[in-house]
């Protein structure tokens, strides 16, 4: 038996309207595709607002746990500076001795020097983080809002190219 209308549909759910789809009801409607009417069903789909919500509910999600991150990464690279400015400090103090010898305060020069150029590579590794993770973080929104669609539509636009090509295998 092949539903031919969306209110055909809806009743088979047992709805009112598509703004009263939950997810449970979604699955139902995913599954119960094959025996709709193409056309209608791809009305539906682009009509859904579960889809939407699922998309905004993702991206909220990823936008969650991205701040999350940054907050943690900030705090750790809070924490690599003051090493960083507390090694420096201990440094410059022993350079402030009077009894050091050149050597010795080329040495510490040299230290102080190491310990700026450290800093600053740590610096770009994490900006390469933070690039890493925006790069993941639009790839996974992309994937989100991908499958919302793929899951309904992707049944229906299957069984509409092998109508359109039935000798093709």
């Amino acid at each position: 038996m092949t539903l031919q209308t969306e209110d055909e549909i809806k009743q088979a759910l047992g709805i009112e309207t598509w703004r009263n789809l939950s997810r449970d009801k979604v699955l139902r409607f995913a599954a119960m595709m094959p025996q709709m009417d193409k056309e209608v069903a791809l009305g539906i789909v682009a009509q859904l607002p579960v889809f939407t919500r699922f998309s905004v509910e993702a991206l909220d999600v990823l936008r969650k746990v991205h701040a999350s991150t940054q907050v943690s990464n900030k705090q750790s690279q809070d924490r690599v500076h003051d090493a960083y400015a507390d090694i420096r400090d201990t440094l410059k103090n022993e350079l402030n001795k009077d009894d050091l010898s050149s050597e010795d305060r080329r040495s510490l020069t040299e230290l102080l020097m190491e310990t700026g150029n450290r800093e600053f590579a740590k610096d770009s590794e994490n900006k390469r983080f933070l690039d890493g993770l925006m790069s993941k973080a639009t790839v996974a929104t992309g994937a989100a809002v991908l499958a919302s669609v793929v899951f309904v539509g992707g049944k229906v636009m299957l069984q509409r190219g092998e109508e359109s090509n039935p000798n093709e295998v």
